[in-house]
């Protein structure tokens, strides 16, 4: 029998402890160099309205993750001058849902016309990328985003 779906609702949906949580823990932090300083509740609020500005503006934007009624990240899709980045935050007591959740916002992906192309940027500190080989993704060199050297992959959706 199949997994249940993840489900995809809004990060204000979701409880700030939990985000706050999630964010704190040093295995998350180890490779997302864009996060700095200290988080707090009153980070969480402000990262929450950030990410809703993205839907008001885009109409899209990163989702919070539920297996069942569990927070299990947070991810999606974020626009980027004309292009739609993909990221993925898994809680590290999930990081074994990434595929399942990737598969899925790329199904979602394939059926708006509003992404031609999906493009992920991960940090030099991630080591093992044949997960984006296998689902087509190629490199496309290597980006400074936010001050941070980024490598870039791009799928064709």
């Amino acid at each position: 029998m199949p997994a249940p779906p993840i489900t995809f609702s809004r990060l204000s949906r979701i409880a700030p402890d939990l985000i706050l949580t999630h964010m704190t823990d040093p295995r998350v932090a180890e490779h997302m160099p864009l996060l700095t300083g200290t988080w707090d509740l009153d980070t969480v609020a402000q990262f929450v309205a950030a990410k809703e500005t993205c839907w008001a503006r885009d109409g899209l934007g990163h989702w919070a993750f539920l297996d069942g009624e569990d927070y299990v990240g947070w991810g999606g899709f974020q626009k980027e001058g004309d292009e739609w980045d993909f990221g993925l935050v898994l809680r590290p007591d999930r990081f074994g849902l990434g595929l399942r959740i990737t598969a899925q916002a790329l199904a979602f992906a394939r059926s708006d016309d509003r992404i031609p192309f999906v493009t992920f940027l991960l940090p030099p500190t991630r080591t093992r990328l044949r997960a984006l080989d296998r689902i087509g993704a190629r490199p496309i060199g290597a980006t400074d985003h936010a001050g941070a050297r980024f490598l870039k992959y791009r799928l064709d959706t």
